[in-house]
């Protein structure tokens, strides 16, 4: 084999970079854990009444929403009918997190009692500030509602603004004079004091993230919060390890048994791994919160990138035997095998797009939980199709295919020989007559 040829081809550099980056960013950022495998908590929310579909997707939407600006990576928001929605939080206290998820997010500051600022008059939240005990949540407002508030705070300086968050007053700070003269503006703030430094950035932070992820479309109430172990997952993981090493023992021996030749085991064992290792890594990249489903979607990804390079050999083994040596004919059966490769992709992805779409887009209950399965399935069929099989197509014709070029030139060769020399024995016989 060429191997200087063989390491120089883009495909292998590309998958050599792939598998490097893959590495580095698994050291570096790890692999976020689902709920299933590190545990967490899921908390049911109840809502004041049924609502139609429009509706919850504004609830999920909203909730979701609140989870990612307050800081929650793994965060699940689902629809469970039309009165309720399960948010499954992995490895973080629900303590906090519920009094977020839990409050409608109505915004109201009132001067006097009336009305001069509400929750869809914020356009902009600055981050929150905190000094000692005290916080500061600065946030920007429309220019109609600057004029609202310009005309209810005229000639009120010193006046208390009361500012309600879902009916409560969280902060009364006096009106400036400089805001009592009716001159609109946009820039205004939250402002409160709490015992502790930590209780002030609780407060800002929750404010913040209501503020900033808008109000609910209706009233909804925490019906309960349970916790799920990870020790399930903890023995999944092991099992899934042990279940690995020997899917690939008998892949090897299943293998070796069909060819005869470790030369041929050996490459298609090391593509697996190969393919293991960059899923893990474009998840480790985007972030994606690895559950059962999605190793089970790497499973079903892996097996079929064995039974593509199955084909594959197939294909150029059997053709090696029937046609001619020229490395055309070759090339011609890589394009046999791989049309069949690129069928059963398609296919493949287009059934499990399906299922990615409706758990990303709707969120239900357990459809939700199996686009994990779909998004690494897909994930692994496109990887293996563009990255890990060129390059095993690329071995083969280097290791394989040249070999068996030499080898029927040479019995073509040696053929020709014999005949010639048969010829010629049977020429001296006829001269002897």
């Amino acid at each position: 084999m060429n191997f200087k040829e063989f390491i120089k081809d883009w495909r292998v550099i590309l998958l050599i970079v792939l598998l490097v980056g893959s590495f580095a960013s698994i050291s570096i950022n790890g692999i976020d854990q689902g709920l299933d495998l590190k545990g967490g908590s899921i908390i049911l929310i109840g809502l004041e009444h049924p609502v139609d579909a429009e509706t919850m997707n504004t609830v999920t939407a909203v909730l979701d929403r609140r989870m990612n600006i307050f800081g929650v990576k793994d965060v699940k928001v689902r629809a469970s009918g039309d009165q309720a929605v399960l948010v499954e939080i992995a490895g973080v206290s629900p303590d906090q997190v519920a009094e977020v998820v839990g409050t409608p997010g109505k915004f109201e500051v009132k001067i006097n009692n009336q009305t001069a600022l509400v929750g869809s008059d914020i356009t902009k939240v600055s981050p929150y500030q905190i000094t000692g005990t005290q916080w500061h949540v600065p946030f920007t407002i429309s220019t109609e509602g600057a004029k609202k508030f310009a005309e209810v705070a005229r000639g009120q300086a010193n006046a208390p603004v009361d500012m309600y968050l879902d009916d409560q007053l969280i902060s009364s700070p006096t009106l400036d004079p400089g805001l009592a003269t009716g001159t609109a503006s946009t820039d205004v703030e939250v402002s409160g004091t709490e015992k502790t430094p930590e209780e002030a950035q609780n407060q800002a932070k929750t404010i913040q993230t209501v503020l900033q992820s808008g109000a609910l479309p209706v009233k909804v109430n925490i019906e309960g919060v349970s916790s799920v172990s990870a020790e399930l997952g903890s023995q999944f993981l092991d099992g899934a390890f042990l279940a690995g090493l020997l899917a690939l023992l008998v892949i090897s021996i299943i293998i070796f048994i069909r060819y005869r030749t470790p030369i041929l085991v050996i490459p298609i064992i090391l593509t697996s791994l190969a393919e293991l290792t960059l899923i893990l890594g474009t998840a480790s990249v985007i972030n994606w919160n690895m559950d059962l489903a999605g190793i089970a979607g790497i499973l079903a990804a892996i097996g079929t990138g064995v039974d593509d390079q199955i084909i594959i050999t197939d294909e150029l083994l059997r053709g090696d035997k029937k046609t001619t040596s020229r490395r055309t004919g070759f090339q011609a059966r890589i394009k046999g095998a791989f049309f069949v490769i690129f069928a059963a992709a398609g296919t493949l992805i287009a059934a499990m797009l399906p299922l990615a779409y409706v758990g990303f887009s709707r969120g239900y209950s357990g459809i939700g939980t199996l686009s994990g399965f779909a998004f690494t399935t897909i994930i692994g069929v496109l990887i293996g199709i563009f990255i890990t099989r060129p390059v095993y197509v690329k071995f083969l014709e280097l290791l394989v295919i040249d070999k068996k070029i030499s080898t029927a030139s040479t019995k073509k060769k040696t053929t020709q020989s014999t005949r010639k020399g048969k010829k010629g024995s049977r020429t001296k016989k006829r001269k002897r007559k």
